[in-house]
């Protein structure tokens, strides 16, 4: 149950992320509102979570799954860019978060 809250923190993570960009620095109304709601949530997730997983590993793959989220979503919505050495590093943060769950 810990790794599925963990997992829907990150989701909302990216979401939240993205809700910033749209948020235009907080100068919208339901695009702010929606990333407020998002952050607590998917903080209140994560500290869930924090109750059975070890703090370093619930951390690094909330962020991972952020990060990795946000980059892939950024490039298909956005038009960010998607260089190789771009793709190659997301795909080690993935080895790093996989790395991470079979550890623990």
């Amino acid at each position: 149950m810990a790794w599925t809250l963990l997992v829907l923190a990150g989701l909302l993570e990216v979401a939240w992320a993205l809700g910033l960009k749209a948020s235009e620095g907080f100068t919208r109304l339901w695009p702010s509102l929606f990333t407020v709601t998002t952050m607590l949530v998917s903080f209140y997730l994560l500290a869930q979570a924090m109750k059975a997983l070890p703090v370093g590993t619930a951390y690094a793959v909330w962020v991972g799954i952020g990060a990795v989220g946000t980059v892939l979503l950024g490039i298909l919505i956005y038009g960010d860019s998607a260089s190789p050495l771009r793709l190659v590093s997301l795909a080690l943060v993935l080895v790093g978060l996989v790395g991470l769950k079979l550890a623990g």
